[in-house]
């Protein structure tokens, strides 16, 4: 029946004349009710060939499709028109054009997978998201196992060297410049420690003396017949909580300056020698390491961990080099601040306490002034009252 409608629509529907005209033929009713029925039920493939030489052409182009499975053609009704036929819709003019559909895909997926750009950005961008991940993973992978040979290897060779079985490389000068730092930063953390002590006393007793000249001279006011003696020591109480300030204002300096010397330029210094004794376990770890390869068999597996140990050991002895120069270097200028900025604040210290309590005001002044001490003016440590809002 497929054979006889193919036919018949091959020789009778689209025969056109000399001029084009198709006007003046005959229309057939039986071809169209022919063609509605294959559009519901479709053609039976395996009684069915393609004529790839065209409408008539000889019988040597026939194509046999008995091995193609599915229908030729998806029928939707939305396309159909009972007397045109099938109007070509999406699906058709894809099919038209040699494109491949799947037979479970429907016109509405047809139409998705065919907008330009969609399901191909989607792809790419999950393949590339895929392939980031995965490439982050291999890196933290690999950072977590060389992490992990390495506190293997250091570890080890603490242990050994705590229980002497194994060597250490000593730098004889440098690991005493490095001892002597560590004593000086812990007796000048005792200086600060008393500096701020005397500092936090002094200012008590400048406060007490502030209060008692405030109550001496309400007194003078109140009291005419011991007028003149409250008046004296309230005077004297004011100028030496001026003179007081004025220490204050030198012993917070010295402390300010030592609290940065110890704190900040020795810190400093000390935690670059904690990188360089990292440095240094590590170099002797992978040095015994590659002295117990070197010692061992000599085949073909050996030697390629023999060339591995030698490269990492020359990496690590390179690292600890740069470092000790690192060290070497940062305590020669720290030896030269520490004993530029020690002179210039132990000389404040010595003249602003012995002006002070010496009664001699102009010297204290003069000392300020040569130093470069600036007073705070007095309640600049308070928040204002917009701040206490």
């Amino acid at each position: 029946m497929a054979d006889s409608i193919m036919s018949k629509a091959a020789t009778m529907e689209i025969p056109i004349n000399s001029n084009g005209d198709t006007g003046s033929l005959p229309e057939d009713d039986s071809l169209e009710q022919d063609l509605q029925q294959v559009m519901v039920s479709g053609p039976n493939l395996n009684e069915t060939s393609i004529v790839s030489g065209g409408y008539g052409g000889p019988a040597g182009g026939i194509i046999p499709t008995s091995s193609i499975k599915g229908p030729a053609v998806h029928y939707n009704p939305e396309y159909f028109d009972r007397r045109r036929g099938p109007v070509p819709g999406p699906d058709i003019r894809m099919k038209s054009r040699g494109a491949s559909i799947p037979n479970s895909q429907s016109a509405g997926q047809i139409a998705h997978h065919t907008e330009p750009h969609s399901g191909t950005a989607i792809f790419i961008s999950s393949h590339i998201l895929e392939e980031l991940t995965r490439g982050v993973a291999v890196e933290k992978l690999d950072s977590v196992k060389k992490w992990g040979i390495n506190t293997y290897k250091c570890t080890k060779q603490m242990f050994s060297e705590r229980f002497g079985r194994g060597s250490r490389t000593v730098d004889l000068e440098l690991e005493a410049q490095i001892d002597l730092l560590r004593d000086t930063k812990l007796k000048y953390e005792n200086i600060l420690r008393l500096a701020t002590a005397l500092t936090t006393h002094f200012q008590s007793m400048v406060e007490t003396q502030q209060a008692l000249g405030d109550t001496f001279t309400d007194l003078s006011q109140k009291s005419p017949e011991l007028q003149d003696e409250f008046g004296y020591n309230a005077e004297t109480q004011k100028l030496l909580c001026k003179n007081g300030e004025s220490l204050l204002g030198a012993i917070s300096f010295f402390v300010s300056s030592v609290d940065t010397l110890v704190n900040k330029t020795m810190e400093d210094t000390l935690l670059t020698i904690k990188q360089y004794e990292n440095a240094r376990l590590e170099f002797d770890a992978y040095r015994s390491d590659l002295e117990e390869l070197s010692m061992g068999p000599r085949d073909a597996a050996s030697m390629v961990r023999i060339e591995v140990a030698q490269q990492e050991y020359q990496f690590y002895r390179d690292k600890y080099e740069r470092l000790r120069s690192d060290v070497t270097i940062k305590l020669k200028f720290l030896e030269e601040n520490k004993v530029k900025v020690m002179h210039k604040q132990l000389l404040l210290f010595h003249n602003a306490i012995s002006a002070y309590f010496a009664g001699n005001q102009q010297q204290l002044e003069q000392t300020l002034i040569q130093f470069n001490v600036k007073l705070k003016p007095p309640g600049s440590d308070k928040p204002s009252w917009l701040e206490e809002q």
